[in-house]
């Protein structure tokens, strides 16, 4: 009785992690809505420029930089 209870239980287990594996999965953005969204009106801040550099200062300041791609030295003057 036990050996059955434990193969019930193997083959649910196989069965709801097979079942994460999906082919019809879609992206959420197609592809000719994605001009849309990379449009500068979609940035989060008002001044591209000026947050980049003030980014990059921060970066160099604290000594932590790659996350944000920031480039340049370590003084803040690049």
């Amino acid at each position: 009785m036990k050996k059955a209870h434990i193969q019930i239980f193997l083959c649910c287990c196989i069965a709801i992690g097979a079942s994460g594996c999906s082919t019809t999965f879609e992206p959420w953005v197609k592809p000719y809505e994605r001009d849309n969204l990379a449009d500068t009106i979609m940035s989060m801040n008002r001044n591209p420029v000026s947050a980049s550099y003030t980014n990059h200062a921060l970066q160099a300041r604290e000594g932590a930089r790659g996350a944000e791609g920031g480039a340049g030295g370590g003084c803040g003057c690049n």
